[in-house]
């Protein structure tokens, strides 16, 4: 499927470089990237409703994190998916008695138009779940008998693997299982956790041929199939919310130890929550400040990017006025001194987004540009402030 236009981007002075980021197994910094080479995959929306900045703040992180490989010299494959179809796609589609089709192919729209006001470099492959079925198909029929059964048609994986990205005990698994998705009290499944391959037909729901009979995918293998596709295991980062941590990405990386041997990447990375009234930011909650919606306000995205830059990307925050405030002054300094030399401050700048993207340091460091600059004088023959924002940080002066 299409994605989107790329925005331009200004050159720097080149600067090989080693980006580290946190990796959620450990905690610690991992080098990500080698032999001139970066690969991600981050998973994409389920288009059943508008992109809000829960969703901003995940994707503006991978583009943080694309833009400083490339910055270091890197050769970047970015992989993104479109869940078109699930649960949550279907219900939202009977409550309004539209075509889960209708709904799934408008919200996606909306997306690529937010991401493209953002200024977020597009993925190089951008596939939906309904693309990837042949895929789907095919891989569960690589999984020996250890790994995949059926239980009333319905196919199932099970792993003993399950975990390892997550590192929870038991019972933390299997509550937090049921809350995103799993069923782990159903009858039948050899374990608890036991993830779900293939929804075989059921009345009045989308079906797809295939060896498994007619049916959908599951969640997890869907981003399998679609990174396998695209990418060698393992890849650098596999990236998302840290509402992603588990089940799904601890479940498509047991399932590709299955299929191949090797994790599904060195370094899993994970963003904070954005918060909005006391709450996270959630679809089931309705508490959702939405792209488009500061799009119409006349809000100037950059400083939302900027806003959401103040703190780590690892760092849970609340979503407010004052945050916006904040953002949209700096930008103003930023814009009223857009051609001040940044070229001392760039090795620090680029040293501070290499180390786990240290966003709030790196606004300091330009911050410092401004301080006692003026606005005449003309432009300097090296990195001006207006680059090097656009360039890293993917903001517009």
């Amino acid at each position: 499927m299409k994605s989107w236009a790329p925005p331009s981007m200004p050159d720097l002075p080149a600067s090989p470089g080693t980006v580290r980021v946190r990796d959620s197994r450990t905690g610690e910094p991992l080098p990500v990237g080698r032999d001139g080479l970066a690969s991600m995959y981050v998973c994409g929306i389920t288009p059943y409703d508008a992109t809000h900045l829960g969703h901003a703040a995940t994707y503006l992180t991978f583009d943080l994190l694309n833009r400083v490989w490339r910055d270091a010299g890197l050769t970047v494959d970015f992989v993104q998916n479109v869940t078109d179809i699930d649960d949550p796609l279907l219900e939202r589609a009977a409550l309004t008695g539209q075509d889960w089709r209708d709904i799934a192919e408008r919200e996606t729209e909306l997306f690529r138009t937010d991401m493209h006001a953002l200024r977020v470099l597009p993925p190089s492959h951008y596939e939906s779940a309904v693309e990837s079925i042949p895929d789907v198909v095919s891989l569960i029929g690589q999984l020996p008998p250890a790994h995949a059964y059926t239980v009333d048609g319905d196919t199932y994986f099970h792993s003993a693997a399950v975990g390892q990205v997550c590192g929870w005990d038991r019972p933390a698994m299997e509550t937090v299982f049921a809350q995103r998705g799993g069923d782990p009290a159903r009858p039948g499944k050899r374990d608890p956790l036991d993830s779900l391959l293939w929804r075989t037909e059921r009345e009045g729901e989308p079906a797809w041929p295939g060896a498994l009979g007619p049916g959908r995918p599951g969640w997890h293998i869907e981003c399998v199939a679609i990174a396998l596709r695209h990418l060698h295991a393992p890849i650098s980062v596999q990236g998302g919310g840290r509402d992603l941590l588990f089940p799904h990405h601890d479940m498509c990386n047991a399932q590709v130890l299955a299929l191949t041997g090797r994790p599904l990447a060195d370094a899993f990375m994970h963003t904070g929550l954005i918060g909005y009234q006391g709450e996270k930011m959630s679809k089931s909650l309705g508490n959702l400040v939405l792209v488009s919606q500061l799009r119409q306000r006349g809000v100037d995205l950059a400083a939302v990017r900027l806003a959401l830059a103040e703190h780590h990307y690892s760092q849970d925050r609340e979503w407010d006025e004052a945050l916006l405030a904040r953002g949209e002054a700096r930008l103003q300094v930023w814009r009223a001194h857009a051609d001040a030399p940044a070229t001392d401050v760039l090795d620090e700048v680029r040293a501070a987004l290499r180390n786990d993207l240290d966003t709030p340091a790196a606004l300091a460091l330009l911050d410092s540009c401004c301080a006692g600059a003026t606005t005449e004088g003309g432009v300097t023959d090296g990195a001006t402030l207006r680059a090097v924002a656009d360039a890293l940080l993917g903001v517009l002066l």
